[in-house]
């Protein structure tokens, strides 16, 4: 029992630890995941809070992970640890049979699972912290009780530091589509396959074809077999973005900025008026002197027209603005705003607005711009 016991602990302390960094790698992305869940359960006044419970929950997962692999305070730290699994477990059943948001985010971005694969996860990892609760009296703790009050303070207290420096920064791992380096215009991005679902009349035998193989020309066989559904795969398929950009009048000009061949900086700010204005305003600087010698930088928003006519006083005159998903801006820049540069279709940079370099750094690291 013992042994199990052990292993046990360690399996789910990994899972934890695995689970809270990536997650509090990526703060803001959590909170992002949080508001989903407030809006789907009708709790939209609780969105200023999601932030906080973000950094406390990535700590909480991180540092319970650690007391786990550590044997730190076990007989203490079971406790907290079954009643969150407990309401992981049945905040994940509910996800599973309703889907009011179709990827809970247990991984963050690091890892992508249906609410059916997180649900069967927890059932595995309930059984092995009841396991753990069930031992807890039994495990033999490596510190004295005042240097594991002492650890369960440090550790604690230094994931949420960890945790809070990445919300003012960008994530030190970039878990997203948007990731420097990153081609978004594929040269070989490759098609979908359409399947065919047939049924036979006579014995209800059903058949499925490739969209270009099925025997549409064969008049005896289309008389006995009848269309059922139609299904898509584009597991073959390369997808660089999913951002669409357009001007006040409707126009796409995605391609445009997306594919220009030249360098091109993109200003994102998914709401002007959740943004840092300070920050917008140290971008818009920069503007200034990329503008003088011909490089293309325009702002991104998922504001309205009228909250962009307001905002853009004070700023240059010539500052374009165009309207794209929110959603998607809050996947391509962990900032409001940041900032992306883009050649011929390849992210060069990301930054998060207080860390965005001025003109003579770009010059630096990009000697021919």
């Amino acid at each position: 029992m013992r042994t199990i016991a052990n292993i046990s602990r360690l399996i789910v302390g990994l899972v934890f630890v695995f689970s809270g960094f990536v997650k509090g790698v990526d703060p803001l992305g959590t909170a992002y995941r949080i508001e989903d869940y407030f809006i789907a359960y009708g709790m939209d006044w609780a969105n200023p809070l999601a932030l906080f419970l973000s950094i406390f929950l990535c700590a909480l997962e991180f540092s319970l992970g650690v007391y786990l692999l550590l044997n730190i305070r076990l007989k203490l730290m079971s406790w907290p640890l079954l009643l969150l699994m407990i309401y992981f477990f049945i905040l994940t059943f509910f996800d599973a049979l309703n889907n009011p948001v179709p990827d809970c985010g247990c991984f963050g971005d690091a890892i992508k699972l249906t609410n059916w694969e997180t649900f069967y996860k927890n059932i595995v990892l309930i059984i092995l912290v009841a396991i753990i609760f069930y031992y807890r009296k039994k495990f033999r703790p490596w510190l004295t009780a005042s240097a594991g009050n002492l650890a369960v303070l440090i550790i604690f207290s230094g994931i949420v530091l960890f945790s809070v420096y990445q919300y003012r920064h960008l994530p030190l791992i970039d878990f997203l589509g948007w990731k420097t380096g990153t081609d978004l215009v594929p040269d070989n991005p490759g098609t979908a396959k359409v399947y065919l679902l047939y049924r036979n009349k006579a014995t209800g035998e059903e058949k499925e074809y490739l969209s270009s193989n099925y025997p549409w020309n064969d008049t005896i066989w289309m008389k006995e077999w009848e269309f059922v559904n139609q299904r898509v795969d584009e597991s073959g398929v390369i997808k660089g973005h999913s951002l669409r950009i357009f001007d006040s009048e409707g126009n796409d000009l995605t391609e445009v900025y997306v594919n220009n061949p030249d360098y091109q900086f993109l200003l994102v700010s998914y709401d002007l008026s959740d943004g840092s204005r300070k920050g917008f305003e140290k971008l818009d600087q920069l503007y200034g002197e990329i503008a003088g010698i011909g490089y293309s930088f325009v702002v991104l928003t998922g504001s309205l027209d009228e909250e962009i006519a307001e905002y853009r006083k004070g700023l240059n005159d010539n500052l374009e603005f165009y309207h794209a998903d929110d959603i998607e801006l809050k996947m391509m820049v962990r900032a409001n705003p940041g900032m992306i540069l883009l050649k011929d279709g390849i992210v060069l940079g990301k930054w998060h607005w207080r860390d965005a370099p001025d003109f003579g750094e770009l010059k630096e690291r990009f000697p021919d711009l």
